[in-house]
């Protein structure tokens, strides 16, 4: 009978202890699935260490984690000119579709200079570029986003591949700042208003 009763009693105590454990596991385990890290093929391209890498741009908020990005350098250098570097680096919880160089170029030189020294259309296309709340990557397959322009920019796909505007694709998604996330565009967005 005491053999009965102290197995009973290493069985309530082992059920006690792994109950909570699997309980601490199951919650991390749901937050991964529904989070996921960055995705698509420019990813790739990401350093693996230092402030360029995806650990270091999630310390610095998103102007300065961008400037870490050589593939983003046209980006930071029209936030500088349009002054919206500190306006972007204090905003709270937001989403930036950030175009590449490459997007930059795929404009005419001529009327990428003429933008770059209009200041109010420099702010206006660039301030299209972002959504004033985080958007996780489930809400990419059939969104609608109020950008702080005043515009509405829409999202499609499915998997690692969305598109924006049914045709600028992301091409590095879900990439978290101090303050942003981060999705990395092929094309520069233009605002339809």
């Amino acid at each position: 009978m005491n053999s009965i009763r102290i197995r009973r009693s290493a069985l309530i105590g082992a059920v006690a202890v792994a109950f909570p454990l699997a309980l601490a596991v199951v919650p991390l385990a749901a937050s991964a699935d529904s989070m996921p890290g960055p995705f698509g093929p420019a990813c790739t391209s990401v350093p693996k260490q230092g402030s360029g890498s995806f650990g270091g741009m999630a310390k610095d908020p998103v102007a300065t984690a961008a400037s870490h990005n050589p593939a983003l350098s046209t980006l930071v250098a029209a936030a500088k000119k349009a002054g919206l570097v500190d306006t972007l680096n204090n905003a709270k919880n937001i989403t930036v579709f950030a175009p590449t160089n490459d997007a930059f170029s795929k404009i005419p030189k001529s009327t990428l200079d003429k933008v770059m020294n209009d200041k109010a259309q420099l702010t206006k296309i660039l301030t299209y570029h972002v959504v004033g709340q985080k958007i996780t990557p489930d809400q990419l397959g059939k969104g609608s986003f109020k950008t702080l322009e005043g515009a509405t920019l829409t999202t499609s796909g499915s998997a690692s591949a969305y598109k924006v505007n049914g045709r600028t694709n992301i091409v590095c998604g879900n990439v978290p700042t101090a303050n942003a996330t981060v999705y990395i565009i092929d094309s520069v967005l233009m605002p339809t208003s």
